[in-house]
């Protein structure tokens, strides 16, 4: 295990009046690609009770092979601690992608790899849990691919129900090789795995999936596919839930072309009421990308587990707004109904190295405050492929590449 200090960089920008809100930004940690840290931040952060941060790096570690850190506050300064670093091969993951951790109730840490873990190298679920000042990693499945009729080439991150199983998607594999869920039930010491879903492209099925699965009321579970549906092949809204011992798959709702936004790319964010929301990395109503610069949606539940969906915010690109929203962003939801997230690029200005958003209420619909646009040349990080959080009111997540080594940033907002 390994801390580093922090040195703080700091870049603030005060937006002019108008629909631009005034934000700080301030860089609380640059990966270092040459000093065995991790770099290429792919995923969001996870913070712990006491505001700890927490996520993974795709590559760098003692290994090269991607990392797991802690960042945590102390005195003003923020400290790195490199908790692991995978070995891949056939005993270990490697290149966690866009998974952000997820805490159970004890405070273990579990994720997956898009690699490592068997002889087809075709990724792992893996806990972490502390002991003492160390953590220790247990890999809890390696994917065995489409020749074994699993899955393979998870993705997004993992979900816990209240009985402690986790679930999660990989984008390819299952008796169709098109994706798959899969659910991990606690059993003493050991964990049972279990394929629950394939996905196929058969008679507009949905297929590949690149978010995870979202918890909802009455046993249901949601996520969504990057392509499917009868009409234009834009993608699908799905749910699960067991009947009689099986799990059963519907359709929700399928995207179509232009408007309604195409290629849903992250995991859904579901309120109190059961009204869920997402991104979709193209489509909508902004005139300045080809196939449109994507979108935020709703999806409002209504009577019999039905549900409408709904274009909140479509993004608009050139050099007044962020484009794209990458996998596995998403949005994420405040206590009084703010949605935040982020763009791959776009953003004000002329370096098209992505934005942070936020989406407020206004009436029947949203207004958006650009909080941040990132650039190249300052020393910010610039595209961001994850989503953000909200601790204490402040915004914080992870840009891919950028910051003093070049090697990507965690990053905090204060809006």
């Amino acid at each position: 295990m390994r801390v580093k200090a922090l040195v703080l960089f700091v870049v603030a920008l005060a937006f002019a009046a108008s629909a631009w809100a005034a934000a700080t930004e301030t860089v609380i940690y640059n990966f270092n690609n040459y000093s065995g840290d991790g770099y290429y931040p792919m995923s969001s952060l996870v913070a712990d009770k006491a505001g700890n941060l927490y996520g993974t790096t795709y590559q760098g570690g003692g290994n090269g092979l991607g990392s797991v850190f802690e960042l945590k506050l102390s005195g003003g300064v923020w400290t790195e601690t490199l908790l692991y670093s995978f070995a891949g091969g056939t005993t270990d993951g490697e290149y966690p992608v866009y998974s952000p951790l997820v805490f159970d109730a004890k405070g273990n840490l579990y994720g997956t790899t898009q690699y490592g873990g068997s002889s087809c190298n075709c990724g792992t679920v893996f806990k972490l849990t502390k002991s003492g000042t160390t953590w220790k990693e247990t890999v809890l499945h390696a994917f065995l691919g489409y020749t074994q009729k699993d899955g393979y080439f998870p993705q997004a991150g993992l979900s816990l129900d209240t009985a402690g199983n986790l679930y999660g998607t990989t984008e390819y594999g299952g008796v169709s090789n098109q994706g798959s869920v899969f659910q991990l039930q606690p059993s003493g010491t050991t964990w049972k795995y279990k394929t629950i879903h394939s996905f196929s492209s058969t008679n507009g099925g949905a297929y590949y999936p690149v978010g995870g699965i979202t918890p909802g009321a009455n046993g249901y579970f949601y996520g969504t596919t990057y392509y499917g549906g009868f009409a234009y092949n834009a993608g699908t809204i799905y749910r699960l839930f067991q009947a009689r011992n099986t799990w059963v798959g519907q359709n929700v709702f399928y995207f179509l072309e232009g408007g309604d936004g195409i290629y849903p790319d992250s995991s859904l964010t579901m309120d109190a009421k059961g009204n869920m929301y997402g991104t979709t990395y193209y489509g909508g109503a902004g005139e300045a990308c080809s196939g449109g610069c994507g979108t935020v949606y709703k999806m409002t539940a209504g009577a019999n587990n039905s549900y409408t969906q709904s274009v909140i915010y479509s993004f608009q690109a050139g050099d007044k707004d962020g484009q794209n929203p990458y996998y596995g962003a998403g949005v994420t939801l405040d206590a009084t109904g703010n949605l935040y997230g982020t763009t791959y690029i776009g953003g004000k200005g002329t370096q098209n190295a992505g934005t942070a958003y936020k989406l407020i209420p206004s009436g029947s619909g949203y207004k958006e405050n650009l909080l941040w646009s990132f650039d190249t040349v300052s020393g910010d990080g610039y595209y961001p492929r994850a989503g953000v959080i909200v601790v204490k009111g402040n915004i914080f997540g992870t840009t891919y590449v950028g910051g003093s080594h070049g090697a990507g940033t965690a990053f905090e907002i204060k809006p």
